[in-house]
């Protein structure tokens, strides 16, 4: 995401709490939301940079190389190459 946009979001949301700033109901709504937001965020798992993607991509053509990748079988299922290499 870049800056403009995390901008934007933050415009939004600023605003958006001063036209309910005089409202006590209305704003503990927004925190108790907030709160879960960040709970859920802490619990998921990060996506990774698109340079880290790309590196862990690399690394695996470079273990195949090296002979270090495991191959499924003709005819084998996927269940049974994952039970293989599990």
């Amino acid at each position: 995401m870049n800056t403009a946009t995390i901008n934007s979001y933050s415009a939004d949301i600023l605003q958006g709490l001063g036209a309910i700033s005089g409202n006590e109901m209305a704003l503990a709504r927004v925190a108790k939301y907030v709160r879960r937001v960040v709970k859920e965020q802490e619990k998921a798992p990060a996506l990774m940079s698109e340079k880290d993607f790309f590196a862990r991509v690399d690394n695996g053509r470079q273990q195949i190389k090296d002979g270090l990748g495991i191959e499924m079988l003709p005819n084998e299922s996927l269940s049974d190459f994952l039970k293989r290499v599990g």
